[in-house]
C-alpha cells in the first residue's frame, strides 16, 4: 500500500491535500488563492492558524496559513517604487498571493506533493515590469512540510526579489522563546535596534519585528499546547520577521529574502541575471514533546 496520497476536492475552490498515514500528517493547498498552503497538520497537530472568512473571500487578503510573497516582502514607502526611471504601484507582499497559481503536476512516489507554477501577465506587469516563472513543489514527507521554489527570470535584463513566506503558526502566548542565533532585532514599532535576551514578547505591537543576524538558517519555538515547530530554509532568507494582531491566537514567524522597503532603499537588493533562474526551499516540521 502506498504510504504517501495526493487527494484532489472541490469546495469554494479546488483544494490538493496531501497525505501521510503513518505519520498523521496531511497538509492542504489552494492553488486558485495564491498558491497557499491553508492546513499543515504535522504528528496530528495542526501548526497553521487560518480565518475561513479571508480564504473564502475572493476579494480578501487571507488571514492564515502560509501566504507566498513575490516579489517583495513587506511594504513600499507609500505603495509605490522607481524601477529604470519610472514609478509602479505594487500592493504589500507583492504580486503572487492574490493571484491563481496553475497545478503542473502532482506525485505519490516517495513523497506526496503537488508542482504549482505562477507565470507573469499584463497584469503582473503592471505592478512588476519583469517577465517570470515561479515553479513552488509542496512536498509531504516524514512528517515535514517541504517547498521547493524557482524563481526564473524570463527578461532579457536583470530583475530584482526578495520573497518570503508568511506562515501563521496558532500560539497560546505571544512572548516566546525563539531557538536562534540571532543576537539583535529591529523593531518597526519604534524603529530601534534591540538585544535579543531570553523570550521575545511581541504582544500589543502594531507593527513587526525582524530578526538581524542570524547565521544559521533555522528557528524553533514552542508550538501552542506542547512540542516544538522549526523551520528550515535556504541562505537566501536572511532575516525571520514576527509579527501578531491583538486578540488573535497566532504569530507569524516570517523568513525573508530582504528588510521591509528594500526596493525603495536598494542597499542590499538580491538580483536575478537575465534568463536565470533562483533555486530556493523552507521546510516546516513538528517535534513532539518528550
Amino acid at each position: 500500500m502506498n504510504p504517501y496520497e495526493v487527494a484532489k476536492y472541490e469546495s469554494a475552490y479546488t483544494f490538493y491535500t496531501l497525505k501521510e498515514e503513518r505519520t498523521n500528517s496531511s497538509v492542504t493547498i489552494c492553488p486558485q488563492r495564491g498558491g497557499i498552503a491553508t492546513s499543515c497538520l504535522l504528528n496530528g497537530v495542526e501548526l497553521f492558524y487560518m480565518e475561513e472568512d479571508t480564504l473564502l473571500d475572493p476579494a480578501a487578503n487571507i488571514r492564515g496559513g502560509n501566504p507566498v510573497l513575490f516579489p517583495i516582502s513587506g511594504q513600499l514607502e507609500n505603495g509605490r517604487y522607481e524601477w529604470e526611471s519610472k514609478s509602479y504601484t505594487m500592493r504589500n507582499h507583492g504580486v503572487a498571493r492574490n493571484r491563481p497559481w496553475e497545478v503542473v503536476s502532482t506525485s505519490e512516489k516517495d513523497e506526496a506533493a503537488v508542482t504549482l507554477r505562477l507565470r507573469s501577465d499584463d497584469s503582473t506587469r503592471l505592478e512588476y515590469p519583469f517577465d517570470f516563472e515561479l515553479l513552488f513543489t509542496y512536498a509531504l514527507k516524514d512528517g515535514v512540510l517541504h517547498i521547493r521554489q524557482l524563481y526564473r527570470n524570463l527578461s532579457n535584463r536583470s530583475m530584482p526579489l526578495y520573497a518570503g513566506f508568511h506562515p501563521y503558526f496558532r500560539t497560546n502566548s505571544k512572548q516566546l522563546v525563539y531557538a536562534t542565533d540571532a543576537t539583535r532585532y529591529l523593531d518597526y514599532n519604534d524603529h530601534t535596534v534591540k538585544a535579543i535576551d531570553g523570550p521575545l514578547s511581541i504582544e500589543g505591537l502594531k507593527e513587526s519585528v525582524a530578526l538581524l543576524d542570524a547565521q544559521q538558517p533555522t528557528i524553533a519555538f514552542p508550538a501552542p499546547d506542547s512540542g516544538t515547530i522549526w523551520m528550515k530554509y535556504s541562505d537566501l532568507f536572511k532575516y525571520v520577521v514576527l509579527w501578531q494582531v491583538d486578540g488573535k491566537p497566532f504569530v507569524c514567524v516570517e523568513p525573508w529574502m530582504a528588510l521591509n522597503a528594500e526596493l525603495n532603499r536598494k542597499d542590499e537588493l538580491p538580483m536575478i541575471g537575465a534568463e536565470e533562474t533562483l533555486e530556493a526551499s523552507l521546510s516546516i516540521g513538528y517535534q513532539l514533546a518528550e
